[in-house]
């Protein structure tokens, strides 16, 4: 039973970062991180096959063994959740959830930039 909710879950991430792919402003690889991190626990070969992805693979794999976000994701999401901040203030939501949307934006963004970057492979290891 717990192997199908892993599972599921997987499924649902997987989704979600398909359409990340697609559409520009929802991520790709957060929803790809959580998707490996549910493999991991139910599903060996789904969590291979994510870590041998031929695009997202080394991204899965640094984040998994430093916690490392690259630099060009890192001015991605950045310049994505700026401009979602701006058509945020031009909605007719209430000011309550522009602020709390556009904070939470901008805490996303801080984390995001204090996550080390991965560091180039040296000449030993190429």
């Amino acid at each position: 039973m717990q192997s199908l909710l892993w599972r599921s879950l997987v499924v649902i991430f997987v989704i979600l970062g398909f359409i990340g792919a697609l559409l520009p402003g929802m991520p790709t690889t957060v929803f790809l991180i959580l998707a490996a991190w549910a493999s991991s626990r139910g599903w060996p070969q789904m969590d291979n096959w994510l870590l041998n992805h031929p695009k997202y693979g080394s991204t899965l794999r640094d984040w998994r063994a430093n916690g490392t976000v690259p630099r060009k994701a890192k001015w991605f999401a950045t310049i994505m959740m700026s401009i979602s901040a701006v058509i945020m203030l031009f909605t007719t939501a209430p000011v309550a959830v522009k602020i709390f949307t556009n904070t939470t934006m901008l805490v996303v963004c801080i984390w995001l930039w204090l996550r080390p970057e991965p560091q180039p492979p040296t000449k030993e290891e190429e």
